[in-house]
């Protein structure tokens, strides 16, 4: 259990520094990302945007397993923040190292994403 406490405690820091980093990404993204070509913008506000999503989602789910531990939430949390970096991490990192193989990362990140949207489905057939 004591591990357990140390993981959730990683996953709020991680949530914390996704947010923040949303807040000032997006905040560069709106002044001087208009600088940017047009084909790596539209790629940087797609990771943005699927980032700032999945950070409010992985705070809902870190605070509802906060309230009643749960393997579902465990599983979804752990593949929100897989997902947020591989995902959203391959295309920024692709779009600032122009290293266009980092972005074959992006399927799978999204797989990630949408399994732990999956997996919250799964809460219902938990025993209470």
């Amino acid at each position: 259990m004591k591990s357990m406490n140390v993981i959730m405690k990683v996953f709020i820091v991680f949530t914390a520094l996704s947010g923040c980093f949303s807040v000032l990404f997006g905040a560069w993204l709106a002044h001087a990302g208009q600088q940017i070509i047009e084909v790596d913008k539209v790629r940087l506000i797609t990771a943005h945007h699927y980032q700032v999503i999945h950070t409010l989602a992985l705070l809902v789910v870190i605070i509802a397993y906060r309230a009643k531990t749960s393997r579902s939430l465990f599983i979804s949390a752990t593949l929100f923040i897989f997902g947020i970096l591989l995902f959203s991490g391959s295309l920024y990192l692709k779009t600032y190292t122009g290293i266009s193989s980092l972005g074959s990362f992006a399927p799978f990140g999204g797989i990630a994403l949408a399994l732990g949207w999956l997996s919250l489905a799964f809460l219902g057939k938990e025993k209470s």
